[in-house]
């Protein structure tokens, strides 16, 4: 029973929740490419990383704004905006020395950033008319 009450603290749920979306991240971004089904839309491949990147680092603010007690909000956006960043390096890396069937982009990595932009851009937002102070 302590266990669960201990699950139940929002901390770890929003822990649990980013890491759950960086291992999609990891997975749909370093499975075989002929298990992915094609879709002829150009640059979709490019939105769906500006999409992961968007979320990544919307969730991982949401949990180190929790966790870590600055008195700045913007050190946990800046935080998650980086980790981001050097995430979807990482993933890059993995593709071209890890798969056989993925290569590292560099036009992934500039919507990677693209994505981790806007999270920082909308969370701004949300930050300036204090949407943060409701949740």
């Amino acid at each position: 029973m302590k266990l669960i009450k201990s699950l139940s603290v929002p901390k770890y749920f929003l822990f649990l929740i980013a890491l759950l979306w960086t291992g999609i991240v990891t997975y749909f971004c370093l499975i075989k490419s002929s298990d992915i089904p094609v879709i002829n839309i150009p640059n979709l491949d490019k939105c769906i990383h500006s999409f992961f990147h968007f979320v990544l680092t919307f969730v991982w603010f949401l949990f180190f704004r929790k966790q870590l007690k600055f008195n700045n909000i913007f050190k946990p956006l800046l935080i998650s905006f980086v980790f981001s960043f050097l995430f979807g390096i990482g993933i890059e890396i993995l593709q071209e020395l890890v798969t056989t069937t993925r290569h590292a982009d560099v036009l992934d990595v500039v919507a990677n950033l693209t994505g981790a932009g806007l999270a920082v851009l909308v969370t701004s937002i949300c930050i300036k008319y204090n949407i943060f102070n409701t949740l």
